[in-house]
């Protein structure tokens, strides 16, 4: 059997010390897969599988925010916590020149640069949950607590109230 081929995330949460486990789910090689389907493929329920989303703010920083899947991220709310006048999602043609990842494979462990990471905070009553390794077709399983260490991110609402 093929050896696993180890992701930046997956190098950095070793270097860490952080245990998680890696998942893999069917794909078309370079197609992004929406994270609901990745919850599904992956047998995962999407209030544990989280997708990361990079926005640039009036400051022109950049901010990483990771948010269940089926969730959408609340720009106010986001720059509220981030603490800028207003943010902007990035550019999907900007993504890969900014964190060194595609769409579909953005994971907010071993950007190119240390970001400010938001994490929403429905990821603190879990004991594991999931983000991309870094390439499309695989996930990391770890506990919220480590993630946030590793890529010293916070916890804040940042997602849209649900509609009734």
């Amino acid at each position: 059997m093929a050896k696993e081929a180890k992701t930046n995330a997956m190098r950095m949460l070793e270097r860490s010390k952080i245990a998680y486990t890696a998942h893999e789910y069917p794909h078309e090689e370079g197609t992004p897969v929406d994270g609901a389907t990745v919850a599904r493929l992956t047998g995962q329920d999407p209030a544990r599988v989280f997708k990361t989303l990079v926005t640039q703010g009036a400051d022109r920083n950049f901010y990483v925010f990771v948010i269940p899947v089926e969730a959408e991220l609340d720009l106010k709310k986001a720059a509220r916590a981030a603490g800028v006048k207003s943010l902007a999602m990035l550019h999907v043609a900007d993504l890969l020149k900014v964190t060194g990842y595609v769409r579909g494979g953005c994971s907010p462990v071993g950007m190119k640069k240390l970001f400010a990471t938001f994490f929403d905070e429905s990821c603190r009553d879990k004991p594991t949950i999931l983000v991309s390794a870094g390439r499309i077709g695989t996930q990391i399983e770890a506990a919220p607590a480590d993630l946030l260490r590793v890529t010293r991110g916070h916890t804040a609402a940042v997602t849209a109230e649900a509609a009734p």
